[in-house]
């Protein structure tokens, strides 16, 4: 349970169902929920239009612009059950697909989303949203919320604390308990330093979602 009695802060949280880091940030908030007077504010960003259209699709090897014309699917899908049912149900569709999608390795399985739909309670005509443009639109607005703050040479996850859009933390394991708690307390001290803008070292492992 959270150590204080203070009224919870809402932390917009942005994200891609398609990106294992942003999976794994996004477990770490909701550790955070358990030890700090938190909550997560689920919303979505699409890295096919950050890659394809605000950058224009330059630098992408064949392979990652094939995964990013199939990144549209799982968003829209999110989009469209925004749309049905309100951003509350962003969160928990999100558990379900990525739960589907990286914990249990199914990112070639077509019955992932009719299944993430089936576990939460929405209808499975919803799926067909993930090759129709019809919620583009709002997933451009909720996209253009964080980079436009945050800039384009970021990718997800993006979260805003106290007031300042930052792209991660990128990070492996998610920590757990109290640990998740303290690099929450880091992040704080760091979104209120007016003028902070990087800190960053290569990546030397592979996401892990255990």
């Amino acid at each position: 349970m959270p150590t204080t009695n203070a009224a919870p802060v809402e932390v917009p949280f942005w994200f891609d169902p398609l990106c294992p880091w942003a999976w794994i940030t996004s477990r770490w908030l909701l550790e955070v929920e358990q030890v700090r007077p938190v909550r997560a504010q689920w919303r979505i960003m699409s890295l096919a239009y950050l890659n394809l259209v605000q950058r224009g699709g330059e630098g992408l090897s064949a392979d990652y612009r094939a995964l990013m014309d199939t990144a549209w699917g799982p968003v829209r899908v999110c989009a469209a059950a925004a749309e049905h049912r309100g951003d509350g149900v962003l969160g928990l569709l999100y558990t379900a697909i990525g739960t589907r999608l990286h914990n249990q390795r199914r990112r070639e399985d077509p019955t992932v989303i009719t299944e993430a739909l089936a576990e939460v309670g929405l209808p499975e005509a919803l799926a067909a949203a993930a090759t129709s443009t019809e919620f583009d639109q709002r997933i451009k607005t909720s996209h253009h919320e964080a980079f436009d703050e945050v800039g384009l040479d970021v990718g997800t996850p993006v979260l805003r604390i106290a007031g300042t859009a930052l792209f991660g933390p990128v990070v492996t394991p998610a920590p757990r308990g109290e640990a998740a708690g303290r690099l929450w307390d880091g992040l704080t001290l760091i979104a209120e330093a007016d003028g902070f803008f990087e800190l960053k070292r290569t990546r030397d492992r592979k996401a892990s979602f255990e």
